[in-house]
């Protein structure tokens, strides 16, 4: 009997690898046993750059804008959709992503800028899909294919293109020149206004670009080494190298 109960223990904490990342067993048995932060808890992915996971807190229905509270992990309503503002793609975080240091200074290399920063939260992801996924609060799988170069504020927020990978009708684009010409100008559209008040004439946000796939993996790559810098005693959670 101890011997079966050992070898299931084995088998459940192998499982977790591909979700929580990691080779500590007793950070993957916590993983089990509660609920992952999905900043923290959530491995961005094996395969990452080319492959990452991608935690959905908005879907084009909403007319509330929801967002992870930073320090429980829990979805919760950052505040109502300003008029009939609605996110036209499925809207989140890459997992074990930062935008800091290295993300503000090739943001700043791209736009020519100088005094750039990052803003501080995880690296934002839209993922294009034909299925009608009908609530956020869940994980998927992401092929990033390019970005929008986007400073709000000052402050370096890119936002990474991805679609849902063997999405019937968008998992075989490679790169973000093949979208539709119609959803970008609508995201496009979205990022721009989604701040702002009835009868405002100045917008803080503004998009200087809009880059491919190569582009689009190097700010993953540098995002998480800004989370690797700012958050080092989760190493043992970390994939072994992007």
């Amino acid at each position: 009997m101890k011997e079966k109960r050992v070898k299931t223990t084995g088998k459940i904490i192998e499982r977790m690898n591909d979700t929580h990342g990691g080779s500590d067993p007793f950070q993957r048995l916590l993983g089990l046993m509660f609920k992952a932060h999905p900043w923290h808890g959530v491995s961005i992915g094996q395969e990452a750059p080319d492959i990452v996971m991608a935690y959905i807190e908005i879907v084009p229905t909403d007319t509330v804008k929801y967002e992870v509270d930073k320090r429980s992990g829990f979805l919760k309503v950052d505040r109502p959709q300003r008029f009939s503002n609605c996110c036209p793609v499925y809207y989140g975080l890459i997992p074990q992503t930062y935008s800091g240091e290295q993300v503000a200074g090739m943001f700043a290399k791209r736009a020519r800028r100088k005094g750039m920063v990052g803003d501080g939260d995880p690296l934002d992801i839209c993922v294009l899909s034909e299925k009608n996924i009908p609530h956020s609060d869940i994980l998927l799988t992401a092929l990033p294919i390019g970005g929008l170069s986007m400073a709000d504020g000052g402050e370096a927020d890119d936002k990474i293109i991805a679609v849902m990978r063997d999405d019937a009708v968008y998992g075989g684009f490679t790169d973000i020149s093949q979208c539709p010409s119609a959803l970008m100008d609508r995201l496009q559209h979205y990022f721009l206004t989604y701040k702002s008040a009835p009868g405002t004439t100045q917008h803080k946000v503004e998009i200087t670009s809009v880059y491919g796939r190569e582009e689009a993996l190097k700010v993953i790559r540098a995002s998480h080494a800004d989370y690797r810098a700012q958050y080092p005693e989760l190493s043992s959670l970390w994939p072994k190298q992007l």
